[in-house]
């Protein structure tokens, strides 16, 4: 079994499918009541980090 620890940064973002509304005010979007999802790039990083475990080319990984 390998000893590599794969630390995986992941992030929620708006989910791609949501139509995206625009403050009042021009400096931002509104998040409220709004669905939310794993950045799609984030999980592709995840899939490959179990991939490398599944191979035993890993002992451990962290997503933050």
């Amino acid at each position: 079994m390998g000893s590599l620890r794969i630390l995986v940064g992941c992030k929620r973002v708006i989910d791609y499918a949501v139509k995206i509304r625009v403050k009042p005010d021009k400096r931002g979007v509104i998040t409220e009541g709004v669905k939310h999802s794993l950045n799609p790039f984030d999980e592709i990083a995840v899939e490959e980090a179990v991939r490398l475990k599944e191979k035993k080319l890993a002992a451990e990984i962290v997503a933050v």
